[in-house]
């Protein structure tokens, strides 16, 4: 069978265009699951194998990577699922929520609401949003969550006096999520007539706002988690530079690669999206597939980069760079 045509029937194929809708109504949802296994499983092996580097530091590298896994896919879930669900209704019942002023605005020619792209670029930039706003929260729980790992997995004895902060005391953020109040909140956001004005001036960016979102929320992180690490008590204090360098390194290198691998992709992918665009053109749902493929490119590009390849690397190079400092005090 000719390449054109298996393209054509993927293309087109319903389980594919069903996953894109799901993964354009679910971002964020599906960021932090692909970072929940990564971080899980991927990044602990790759700590683990990496050579040269002291067995503690290790464990806290491993440590930090599961209790960062499991916190952000908890604490987004909990702020992201019920966000997620207002906009589907929102989506499937605009009249309903919205001004007419605003339906009328932000349609800006497109046939319904649902297909606008100044519409979907404020929808999905308060859907991915999620995970920048709960990058502190997630620090915090993520250092305190620490030393419960590596008790449990490493049997480190060594209780430090201090912060007694646990997971389980930190109120879990939506758990009581006020539903209405939400509506309010989020159709405020869209009726603002400025949120308007910006959206139909940037519309046409709206390929790159899950890339830039996640870089904006992995710069968050880091920079709180150094600031948050080295104020710790439940950290030892001889393996806390090596923890800030390892995710400084990781961070850094990552959104680096990640954006730079993601416009050669990007580029090299135009056609293949224009194509999909065309095979799709009377799909009253292909904005929302598009949005899905550019969610996904960049989740993966990111993901794979910090939790696949730079695990070993970084964790070598924080504890050198560690030990390089420490000499030379």
């Amino acid at each position: 069978m000719p390449i054109s045509s298996v393209t054509n029937k993927i293309f087109t194929n319903k389980a594919v265009l069903k996953g894109l809708e799901k993964v354009s109504g679910h971002g964020i949802s599906f960021s932090a699951t692909t970072a929940l296994f990564m971080s899980t499983i991927v990044r602990p092996y790759a700590i683990y194998k990496t050579p040269d580097v002291e067995k503690e530091n290790k464990q806290y590298a491993m440590s930090n990577s599961i209790a960062s896994g499991l916190i952000k896919f908890g604490i987004v879930e909990s702020v992201a699922l019920p966000i997620e669900c207002m906009v589907k209704k929102i989506d499937e019942n605009p009249e309903k929520y919205l001004k007419k002023t605003t339906i009328k605005t932000l349609k800006n020619g497109a046939d319904e609401l649902a297909k606008s792209k100044s519409y979907n670029l404020i929808t999905q930039f308060m859907k991915l949003g999620t995970g920048f706003i709960t990058a502190v929260p997630k620090t915090i729980l993520t250092l305190a969550l620490i030393p419960v790992i590596m008790d449990k997995l490493f049997k480190n004895k060594d209780k430090q006096s201090g912060d007694n902060v646990q997971p389980s005391q930190v109120q879990k953020s939506g758990k009581n999520t006020n539903f209405t109040g939400l509506a309010r909140g989020i159709t405020g956001i869209i009726d603002n007539p400025k949120v308007q004005k910006l959206a139909l001036k940037y519309q046409d960016k709206d390929k790159d706002i899950a890339k830039h979102m996640t870089a904006a929320t992995d710069l968050l992180l880091t920079g709180s988690f150094a600031i948050l690490t080295d104020r710790s008590k439940k950290i030892k204090e001889d393996r806390k530079k090596a923890l800030i360098y390892n995710n400084v390194i990781s961070t850094g290198i990552t959104l680096a690669l990640g954006y730079g691998i993601d416009s050669v992709i990007k580029n090299k992918t135009e056609k293949f999206v224009n194509k999909f665009k065309q095979m799709n053109i009377h799909d009253p749902k292909v904005l929302k597939y598009i949005e899905g493929i550019n969610i996904i490119r960049p989740a993966v590009i990111f993901a794979g980069i910090y939790y696949g390849i730079l695990p070993i690397f970084s964790t070598y190079m924080a504890e050198r760079i560690d030990k390089y400092i420490q000499k030379h005090k």
